[in-house]
């Protein structure tokens, strides 16, 4: 028996927010790194949006110890405000220029275990 349409279609859209999502915090993993790497000291981070929209180009501007609030758990990001898909996450907080996100129960935030790249 082959899966209901709908569903096979939801969780295609959830695996490739998912995947999206996990691109741009590998990004932004690396762009921490470089900060870190030509600075004695780093106060704020400038970072990409980590939306699940493969073509968003939107700057986040994020301290230090909020990025390192969202990284210490693999289903959470940060993005720019508005940019959800209430779906597949929910807001946990909104700061000034950013939200952070976490995945909420399926698909994505597996995905977003799995390629966290802290774990």
């Amino acid at each position: 028996m082959s899966a209901n349409p709908q569903q096979r279609s939801d969780d295609d859209r959830a695996r490739l927010i998912g995947l999206n999502e996990a691109v741009f915090r590998q990004l932004n993993e690396r762009l921490e790194q470089l900060a870190r790497g030509t600075r004695a000291e780093v106060n704020r981070l400038d970072l990409i949006c980590e939306c699940g929209d493969a073509s968003c180009a939107a700057r986040l501007r994020v301290d230090t110890e909020d990025y390192a609030r969202a990284r210490s758990q693999p289903q959470q990001f940060l993005v720019h405000p508005g940019h959800i898909a209430t779906d597949v996450e929910r807001v946990v907080q909104k700061r000034r220029g950013f939200d952070l996100i976490e995945k909420l129960p399926g698909l994505a935030a597996e995905i977003a275990e799995k390629t966290d790249p802290r774990s």
